[in-house]
């Protein structure tokens, strides 16, 4: 029986992962940045541009949303540390997914970097 770090492992035997260097080029080629951290996490800070679909509703929403219909799309992925994304770009490969791309290492990596995230703020009430 595999564990949760064996079975990351596995998945990343067998999906495309892209550095930091190249993650920008990367994005900007992307029809869809996907963010699949749960909400909390993605509203603490994102990267610009990205959807949030957590892992858990992944396949529902890739099946029920036309605009992520056509499995042709360039999709680039994260999540926190690259497990989460791992297993969902294997995920997204056995629905027919030609081109999806995790980043490397995840957000935590990306800020690392002192790349730019987003990080929307409520409004004031007085």
């Amino acid at each position: 029986m595999k564990n949760a770090h064996q079975m990351v492992e596995a998945a990343k035997a067998h999906i495309k992962e892209v550095s930091l260097d190249q993650a920008g080029d990367a994005i900007k080629q992307a029809d869809f940045l996907i963010d699949v951290r749960e909400a909390d996490e993605f509203r603490e800070g994102h990267i610009a541009g990205a959807i949030n679909i957590p892992r858990g509703l992944l396949e529902f929403k890739l099946s029920a949303d036309p605009a992520l219909d056509d499995r042709g799309l360039n999709l680039v992925i994260y999540c926190k540390n690259s497990g989460r994304a791992a297993l969902s770009a294997q995920a997204m490969k056995e629905m027919g997914y030609a081109h999806v791309l995790s980043i490397s290492g995840g957000i935590d990596a990306w800020q690392a970097a002192d790349k730019p995230v987003v990080k929307p703020s409520l409004p004031e009430f007085d």
